[in-house]
């Protein structure tokens, strides 16, 4: 016999929260509405038109690197696709069956769900924590490794540090993670190459003077926000470009192939959009 859900309970169940108003935020919202109105209203249509979808951000505005035009856009679709938006919203405690925020007024208010999605910053690894508790003289920021221009670990000897754990002065994001990646390799290979004959060599010390400092290079941002529309803001010399709209999907969609690392990467991904054309989301399970 099945047991009985309440109204009250069954609201909760199909309340999904996302939090972090990010791009990996926002292009997660985008894609549950999709899935919702693409998929879920074709197999259960009753219990489609219940669920909720509510997207909490700490700041002022989600998106906060993008141009405010695309913010305002951004927004204005969710309004559309009844995605709601809690700004200047904290989140201080999750729960199995609900989380707690601190309201814009300072208030405080607990709130009912069946998913919640983190999608904002998270603490340090392990490992980056012990690294960091070995130089604390020079580590003084308990968000990561503190480094140099040249990506050095402050108050180490080499050791370097990229990406998420290493506090450089530039957003975490991916493009600046890549770009460190591929400036690292090439300097580490061009030095080693360079002092081969001497068994002495600090090339820890010898980055410094003979390499220039990293700098990153802004290629622009992307991000899905459902409905088969996107948004773009590039640069472009000495000015931003900004767009969105069905043909901006369609640039991110190209964008994202070009950034896959293989031909073989590239043509299981566009075989899974084709098949989700064709055939819908599978939403089965062995």
């Amino acid at each position: 016999m099945r047991a009985k859900v309440s109204e009250a309970e069954r609201d909760r169940l199909l309340h999904m929260v996302v939090v972090g108003g990010g791009p990996t935020g926002i292009e997660y919202a985008g894609e549950l509405h999709d899935f919702l109105k693409d998929d879920l209203a074709h197999w259960y249509p009753k219990m489609a038109d219940r669920v909720r979808i509510t997207l909490v951000e700490a700041l002022p505005n989600v998106l906060p690197a993008f141009d405010k035009k695309l913010i305002d856009y951004t927004q204005s679709t969710f309004l559309e696709n009844k995605i709601t938006i809690l700004t200047r919203t904290m989140v201080k405690q999750v729960d199995e069956k609900s989380f707690v925020v601190q309201n814009p007024d300072g208030s405080r208010s607990e709130i009912p769900c069946g998913l919640l999605v983190w999608a904002t910053g998270i603490k340090p690894q392990p490992v980056v924590s012990r690294i960091r508790s070995q130089f604390a003289e020079a580590q003084t920021n308990a968000r990561g490794l503190l480094v140099d221009e040249y990506l050095r670990v402050k108050g180490a000897k080499d050791v370097w540090a990229l990406g998420d754990c290493a506090l450089s002065g530039y957003a975490p994001l991916a493009q600046v993670a890549s770009q460190q990646g591929k400036w690292l390799a090439r300097r580490l290979n061009s030095l080693a190459a360079a002092a081969k004959d001497d068994a002495d060599a600090d090339i820890f010390a010898l980055m410094e003077e003979k390499t220039k400092p990293f700098k990153y290079s802004s290629q622009g941002s992307l991000a899905y926000i459902g409905s088969e529309k996107a948004i773009a803001d590039l640069p472009f010399f000495n000015r931003n470009i900004t767009a969105g709209g069905i043909a901006t999907f369609w640039f991110w969609k190209s964008a994202y192939l070009n950034e896959l690392f293989s031909l073989r990467n590239s043509t299981l991904v566009l075989s899974d959009w084709v098949k989700r054309f064709l055939f819908g989301r599978d939403i089965s399970r062995e």
